[in-house]
């Protein structure tokens, strides 16, 4: 039915317009996000069958959000929907060099940290799926939230599923220890993992050259890939992205990109969907290409999601040309 499914939450974002600080506020840009929803809709823009699952309040703020998703062709037929609970918000402060920017999060009590086992029909949701993908984030958000993550997983696996995960650590949700009890035991499921140098370090504790963290997960958990997002920061608004890949006992380097930035929210998750779409069409080294083409093209946009197409990754793999195109 699907070549991807994901599974996690997305929030209403609010943020002042032209750099204001939230205390200056009198209007925000309201934008739709979550991790496991914008590599959905990245994918689906590429041409992939997507389904994101999630739980969402029955009102106009959750309609919102499945509407977004709609908008970008993700199937949302595997949503639940409740009478309880509610849309998380989080607000973004955009910075600029000395100023960097900061994100305040109001998402207690979110209709999806309320699910419970047995809410979604697992096996349902996979049959023919090829790639299940969600996050560290999503077993965060709550005791039950972590056992249906599990839950998915295994019926994941059970019904031959590739599975990817981004570890995305989110030190506001949990502490290291709890993240490396709870992942640890997920891992041993996982096929593809997406992560950082610095939330391997947190949660595993594993140090060294990127080349080495990356061996170091794949003998631990038994993984088929590990790619690691290299992220250069020299300004707030400058930097730069790279990644690599171990896979079948060979690395696989990304081109380096310097990105003028406006948005960096999302950068990560654009890199997943062009990874998970290069790997399910092509090979690995197609994956890394993709990923770090679509990760820097993401953070010259405003917003979380990503609105590029296959034809515009394709010419940043060719030759970027900054000429105004007409």
């Amino acid at each position: 039915m699907y070549d991807v499914v994901s599974f996690g939450e997305a929030m209403l974002r609010l943020s002042p317009p032209d750099y204001l600080r939230l205390e200056q506020a009198r209007s925000f840009d309201v934008n739709v996000g979550g991790c496991e929803l914008n590599v959905a809709v990245g994918l689906s823009r590429f041409g992939l069958k997507t389904a994101w699952v999630t739980r969402l309040p029955r009102n106009p703020l959750g309609r919102m959000v499945a509407n977004k998703a709609r908008e970008h062709g993700v199937d949302t037929s595997n949503i639940v929907w409740t009478d309880g609970g509610r849309v998380g918000i989080y607000y973004l402060e955009l910075g600029s060099t000395p100023r960097p920017s900061q994100v305040i999060y109001d998402r207690k009590g979110s209709a999806i940290s309320l699910i419970k086992p047995g809410e979604v029909d697992w096996p349902k949701v996979f049959e023919d799926t090829r790639l299940f993908h969600t996050s560290g984030i999503t077993p965060a958000l709550s005791k039950s939230c972590a056992e249906v993550t599990a839950q998915a997983i295994e019926a994941a696996k059970e019904a031959g599923c590739k599975i990817c995960f981004d570890l995305n650590y989110r030190g506001r949700l949990w502490s290291p220890e709890e993240a490396e009890k709870c992942l640890s035991r997920l891992m041993g499921k996982v096929d593809i993992l997406i992560t950082t140098q610095f939330d391997t370090e947190t949660v595993f504790g594993m140090k060294g050259s990127y080349e080495e963290i990356a061996s170091q997960l794949k003998e631990r958990f038994g993984l088929s890939v590990v790619a690691i997002t290299l992220r250069e920061v020299r300004t707030v608004l400058t930097g730069g992205w790279t990644s690599l890949a171990l896979a079948d006992g060979r690395f696989y380097r990304g081109k380096m990109y310097d990105v003028e930035i406006i948005d960096r929210v999302g950068a990560g998750d654009a890199y997943t969907a062009g990874f998970i779409y290069g790997y399910l069409t092509g090979d690995v080294e197609k994956a890394v290409a993709c990923g770090d083409a679509m990760a820097a093209l993401e953070q010259t946009i405003p917003g979380d999601l990503s609105w590029f197409t296959e034809e515009e990754v394709q010419k940043q793999l060719k030759k970027a040309d900054l000429r105004i195109q007409r």
